[in-house]
């Protein structure tokens, strides 16, 4: 894929460039190396997972890469035009999207069997890719980068912009301490993240006309920054213990409370799905559900990671069934969830481990999974009805964010660490997905 193609996502995520490292690598290999998969099909998968939450700007990427890996022109006319085989997948794509918990081992069945049969290695590869580039629409989407292709929209020219590196330039990035992205008035400035300045984002800094959008402050969040340091503080140093009942209870109350939380209104929700993204959709009206209402019948299941979990049975399945991605997620998986550089707004020696656990816990939570030694009532206070809005938004209903819903969250906190807080939502998404369709993957192969 072209350079100048990537630059809009990579410069994001560039502020955390250990992170950037494990996320190009794993996107390259899931992409380009070998694999289950014909390159073709890979792309096209990326299309119809980009499609499911209308983000034109990964479709539009992804076509263009179809047709650089010697795709048929006539599979971009849309679902319709493309094999059988590939077609099957569509059930799997918008249930992963949307609600991964109806994902039975009956679907993994019928890809298996019949005249157009799936191998599980290639069920497992696109499964990895679906959930990829789900939870990268909702990083674009959450991050505003869509709107940089919107001529209308408010927007400033910036004349720098973070190099596309090769893989192996990437891998020095750990080797650096003193990364610097030059401001558009000249002036040099650290980066920073929930924890800290960034390293350097690698090498020389290249002269390239981009956009980019400006944060503009709203009022002031609902809490500042200064007390949810000090509540983080407290719930450190209290080590009152819970019964398995209270914990659970907390669980179900928060769970209960997220179905009830609005997820942002689109600005005009009229408006159609766009002729490009509708012809890869099959039931463009499937979306997301809450998964637990209060009063619903048939809730389904809590998923208990003590049941099933990454560490203990996804990561050997999925390494077993496609050799080495699991590496690659893992560490992916571990790096997102463990980045800081103890800092937040500017304030040196944080340990923000609370607020980005009751992050990433609260995103499955709201995908019905349940870490059975975590404290749910953490969740509430630590993270403020504005910032639960946009998470539900931007896992649920990327599509529906905007740059007014970017500067409404986390106002106190700097653009890297509204970043580094999408990079979570994305990785939490990408990794429920995963967790449902390998336990499914498993129950179909015992």
């Amino acid at each position: 894929m072209d350079n100048a193609e990537l630059d809009h996502v990579t410069k994001v995520i560039a502020y955390h460039p250990r992170y950037l490292e494990h996320f190009l690598s794993t996107q390259n290999f899931v992409m380009h190396s070998d694999g289950p998969l014909p390159f073709e099909y890979r792309c096209y998968i990326a299309i119809m997972a980009a499609a499911r939450h209308k983000c034109t700007y990964l479709v539009n990427m992804y076509e263009k890469e179809f047709l650089n890996q010697g795709g048929e022109r006539s599979w971009l006319n849309g679902l319709d035009c493309i094999p059988a085989k590939l077609r099957a997948i569509c059930d799997i794509n918008k249930i992963l999207a949307h609600r991964p918990w109806l994902l039975n081992k009956e679907h993994i069945e019928r890809l298996t069997k019949g005249q157009n049969s799936w191998s599980l290695s290639e069920v497992v590869h696109a499964i990895v890719l679906l959930a990829h580039f789900h939870s990268l629409s909702s990083f674009v989407f959450s991050c505003g980068l869509t709107q940089e292709l919107d001529v209308s929209s408010q927007r400033i020219e910036n004349n720098n912009a973070v190099p596309q590196k090769t893989e192996t330039e990437h891998r020095h990035l750990y080797n650096h301490h003193h990364h610097h992205l030059i401001h558009q008035n000249g002036q040099e400035g650290n980066l920073y993240s929930l924890a800290g300045p960034v390293a350097p984002v690698g090498g020389n800094i290249v002269q390239r006309r981009t956009v980019f959008l400006v944060a503009i402050k709203p009022p002031q969040s609902e809490v500042t920054v200064d007390a949810l340091m000090q509540r983080m503080k407290k719930l450190s140093e209290n080590n009152t213990e819970c019964t398995e009942t209270e914990l659970s209870n907390r669980f179900k109350n928060v769970e209960l409370q997220a179905a009830e939380l609005p997820a942002v209104v689109p600005r005009d929700p009229s408006l159609e799905l766009p002729q490009q993204i509708g012809r890869y959709v099959d039931d463009p009206n499937f979306t997301y559900q809450d998964f637990a209402k209060r009063g619903a019948e048939n809730i389904p299941q809590t998923f208990r990671i003590q049941d099933y979990s990454w560490d203990d049975h996804g990561f050997s399945l999925i390494n077993r069934l496609y050799n080495d991605v699991g590496f690659y997620l893992d560490d992916k998986f571990r790096l997102a969830y463990n980045l800081t550089y103890y800092t937040i707004a500017g304030r040196t020696n944080v340990d923000t481990s609370k607020f980005r656990r009751a992050i990433w816990n609260y995103i499955q939570c709201m995908y019905g999974i349940r870490y059975d030694d975590y404290d749910y009532g953490e969740v509430n206070q630590l993270l403020d009805r504005a910032l639960k809005m946009f998470i539900k938004t931007a896992c649920c209903f990327p599509e529906r964010i905007t740059k007014t819903d970017y500067d409404s969250v986390l106002v106190e906190l700097q653009h890297s660490e509204k970043v580094h807080v999408n990079l979570m939502i994305m990785e939490a998404r990408n990794q429920a997905e995963l967790l449902y369709a390998l336990r499914e993957i498993m129950r179909y192969m015992t």
